[in-house]
């Protein structure tokens, strides 16, 4: 995204609820290493990245600060959503070098997990920018770490899919196969919540032309071709949004977008993560 671009805050309960259970998984009754340096010795530390990307992951840094030492002080170069360059400093620290000590590792893991879902997203979102495709993300996400990625999805440029089973229809292959048909669970989806977005997966144009007769919102088109998905969105006709799934990659998001659908969701932008790579050391 581009420099200074605001995204919507992730929520503050979910944000200290992570952070909690990062730093009991790693300090437990005691960071033992950080407790040989005398409790007096105040650091400044600087954190950097190594490589090109986005940068993600400010509210979890500053929540890690305030839980392990209200002392510690940040002083920001970057804030979240915006393009970061090799070796350029992303946020400063001072404190209690205990401190500093302590919060490093949990600090960086969340740091470098959503910069790199950022970047990955990022990635995606600059090679279909020039249509009017919308990148989607899914639920393939770190378990209780899905609001924090779906939250660098957007840094990154994207756009979140439903946040879990509660608050969208998906009707996929397994559904319709225990309702009977596409039919039957659609209505059976508008009968029980009809006030949700509904959406089918379909694998063939014959179960995507179902799912438009069924009165879906949305259809899935799992592993089209490219002569295939064109095909769909000429019948798809204004009558059905369409969200293009299965297999797509850098090579081929281009010409899938340039199809016209309206969605293109890959779960690689928060499940095939590679890490940004990061710094800090005392100054």
């Amino acid at each position: 995204m581009a420099q200074g671009t605001s995204v919507k805050p992730p929520p503050g309960d979910s944000v200290t609820a992570n952070v909690a259970a990062a730093l009991r998984e790693d300090v437990g009754a005691e960071d033992v290493s950080a407790a040989l340096i005398p409790a007096s010795t105040t650091a400044h530390a600087r954190v950097i990245t190594r490589e090109n990307g986005v940068f993600c992951g400010a509210p979890w840094v500053s929540e890690t600060a305030r839980q392990v030492d209200p002392e510690m002080t940040i002083t920001w170069s970057v804030q979240d959503a915006d393009s970061v360059s090799e070796n350029q400093t992303l946020f400063e620290l001072k404190g209690p070098a205990r401190s500093l000590l302590t919060a490093e590792r949990t600090m960086l893991n969340f740091v470098q997990l959503l910069s790199g879902t950022a970047s990955k997203t990022a990635k995606y979102a600059n090679l279909i920018a020039h249509t009017d495709t919308v990148l989607l993300d899914t639920r393939k996400t770190i378990p209780g770490l899905r609001i924090a990625q779906k939250y660098a999805v957007t840094c990154g440029g994207g756009s979140n899919h439903r946040m879990g089973l509660f608050d969208a229809y998906l009707l996929k292959e397994n559904h319709i196969a225990a309702a009977g048909s596409i039919a039957a669970a659609v209505k059976a989806a508008r009968t029980q919540h009809p006030e949700l977005p509904l959406e089918v997966e379909t694998e063939n144009l014959g179960e995507l032309e179902q799912a438009i007769s069924a009165g879906s919102d949305i259809a899935i088109i799992d592993n089209f071709s490219l002569a295939d998905t064109r095909t769909a969105v000429a019948m798809a006709d204004s009558r059905i949004k369409l969200e293009a799934s299965g297999g797509i990659d850098e090579k081929t998001i281009t010409d899938i977008a340039a199809t016209g659908v309206d969605y293109i969701s890959i779960g690689e932008v928060t499940k095939n993560i590679d890490p940004l790579d990061l710094s800090m050391r005392f100054i």
